[in-house]
């Protein structure tokens, strides 16, 4: 496993991420979750990424009963708040009330006493930007939570929000988590090019789209049964777009790339996003430890610019790139 700085800060992440979005919360669930996290950790995986409306809570208490007894200091804490956690008006958004208590209910559930990397999950059009960012400016200097980042973000509310916190003097944010994969390339034109001019690292998550860059999806052909396509709750709906056989013909054409590469079809779809430099580590999810030792070993690959023009070439038209998919609910859920 190699490791990167997260953006422009002292802070080291792992290159692979493991991302315990797990659904159900169910005990076989847990069960295998709690094995993906210490095969991630044989594997030298360090961050640990998760939030607080993942699985209506239960997630966060997975990923906290997964890591007890590892040496704090060892690893990397990435929760998330935006989404609604309960049924109230106040149990959602970033609302300085909601803020704070979420931080208070991840802390106990993932049984730390602080949080490596804080985020919003989404943008929150319907709270002022300042009390959003006051709150967690406060988190940092309580010691609850070392560093703040946001996920989905489009360009000018980034802005927005680095404007504020250098006129009050407020931390800064040192990430951001968007989509990103050899399909879905829409930071590319506006995101990463200001990130990198402040500072923010990416933390990227569905490099592998899905689950369509593994290959396992054919055109012409029913999803296999229990994939992801198949599967209401493990998010059949984000999948959906992308089961199109014009998409899926032209992603078995990185079979050959692939395999002339000693490569998985995962690990090169996961090697394709590192490449980037300003990836600071891209997210995985896992069902099982034989993925995540699968994945993990795209850490380190480097690919020739050969490789990722043939990767160019056989995806065409097909990736998308436009900025403006980037983009939160309002109003919010």
């Amino acid at each position: 496993m190699e490791y990167r700085r997260l953006g422009s800060t002292g802070m080291y992440v792992s290159e692979i991420a493991y991302g315990n979005w797990i659904t159900h919360g169910s005990q076989i669930e847990s069960d295998a979750a709690i094995k993906c996290v210490k095969t991630a950790i044989n594997e030298g995986i360090t961050t640990f990424d998760t939030a607080d409306v993942y699985a209506g809570t239960k997630a966060e208490t997975v990923l906290g009963r997964a890591l007890k007894g590892v040496r704090r200091e060892s690893y990397e804490l990435l929760t998330k708040v935006y989404f609604p956690t309960g049924t109230g008006k106040n149990d959602r958004g970033l609302s300085r009330k909601h803020i704070i208590e979420s931080c208070n209910a991840s802390l106990k559930r993932l049984q730390t006493d602080h949080i490596d990397l804080y985020q919003m999950h989404r943008f929150d059009f319907e709270t002022p930007l300042e009390e959003t960012l006051n709150a967690f400016d406060d988190l940092i200097r309580a010691g609850k939570v070392h560093y703040i980042g946001f996920s989905e973000w489009n360009a000018s509310q980034i802005k927005a929000g680095l404007k504020i916190q250098d006129a009050r003097g407020y931390n800064r944010f040192v990430s951001s988590q968007p989509q990103y994969s050899a399909l879905w390339r829409v930071i590319g034109s506006e995101i990463i090019p200001l990130s990198a001019k402040e500072g923010i690292g990416q933390i990227v998550w569905s490099p592998l789209a899905q689950g369509i860059l593994s290959g396992k999806y054919q055109p012409g052909k029913k999803a296999p049964t229990g994939s992801r396509a198949t599967d209401k709750a493990r998010g059949a709906y984000m999948i959906k777009g992308w089961m199109r056989d014009d998409v899926l013909t032209a992603v078995q054409k990185l079979q050959p790339i692939a395999k002339d590469s000693g490569l998985t079809m995962s690990q090169l779809a996961i090697a394709w996003v590192l490449q980037n430099p300003h990836v600071s580590t891209a997210i995985i999810g896992a069902s099982k430890p034989s993925q995540v030792r699968e994945n993990a070993k795209a850490s380190g690959v480097k690919l020739d610019p050969s490789i990722m023009k043939a990767i160019d070439a056989a995806l065409g038209k097909i990736p998308e790139t436009d900025a403006a998919k980037t983009q939160s609910p309002n109003p919010r859920p």
